[in-house]
């Protein structure tokens, strides 16, 4: 099992930045990818970046060249540094794990950007 606690969501301008945290505990050692996922009420959850655990990333078009994804030298943690945001960045972010077959979900964090 694997547990996801997020944080850093918030309230933003249009054009600032937030970095989102996520903190892995338990079967650490399983966990082959983590990532960032969104989704807004009535559609489906849709990938925003997600690390590989030898860092290969991947990022939706949506948000390439303005988010980063990155883990922190414990392995065990993802940061989303969002920067130059848009009022329809507006959404929950999930962030989660992969562990062979098993894939894990965080709480949800919400971020709003006001325009």
């Amino acid at each position: 099992q694997v547990q996801l606690v997020e944080s850093g969501g918030g309230l933003v301008q249009a054009g600032g930045s937030l970095r989102l945290s996520c903190a892995a505990s338990g079967s650490i050692f399983s966990i082959n990818a983590m990532g960032w996922y969104r989704q807004t009420p009535g559609k489906q959850r849709e990938l925003v970046a997600t690390i590989t655990s030898g860092g290969r990333t991947n990022y939706a078009d949506s948000v390439k060249g303005r988010f980063t994804i990155s883990r922190g030298n414990d392995k065990n943690t993802v940061y989303l540094q969002m920067s130059s945001l848009k009022p329809e960045d507006t959404v929950v972010y999930y962030c989660t794990a992969v562990a062979g077959r098993v894939i894990y979900w965080g709480q949800g964090t919400q971020v709003t950007v006001s325009s």
